[in-house]
């Protein structure tokens, strides 16, 4: 149970240190992984793979995924990141995912919390609160 404890800190540790002014960066997760490379943990594969977990969900704190049932203007996309970036405090990345299911409107997923405009979820929510 510590051993699990100490790999998930290191873990976490590794993860700030892959981050260049907040955000996860490429040149900077290479840098950790060559660090991890030389420093031949015992328990290399359980810290890489905790590691790569904290990673995933570093980036998708940091990521807006915007789905839209058509493409979407560049300007549109930069407005998008500038009001996660101001709601969230931190630097938010968008990019496009299209969804033809949501008939019209935007629904944007920024980690765990989901921010739904669309007609479909309008729909969907009207229908919940009929019955």
């Amino acid at each position: 149970m510590k051993r699990d404890k100490k790999i998930i800190q290191l873990a976490k540790k590794l993860v700030e240190l892959s981050k260049d002014n907040g955000v996860v960066t490429e040149a900077r997760v290479g840098e950790v992984l060559a660090g991890l490379k030389q420093a031949a943990h015992r328990q290399h594969l359980t810290v890489l793979k905790t590691y790569l977990t904290f990673v995933r969900r570093e980036v998708a704190l940091q990521t807006a995924v915007v789905s839209t049932p058509d493409a979407l203007s560049a300007s549109a996309l930069k407005a998008i990141e500038a009001k996660y970036t101001q709601m969230y405090g931190r630097t938010i990345t968008a990019t496009i995912q299209q969804d033809t299911s949501l008939i019209a409107g935007v629904r944007v997923r920024v980690g765990d919390d989901v921010y739904d405009a669309s007609v479909a979820g309008r729909l969907q929510r009207l229908a919940e609160n009929v019955n």
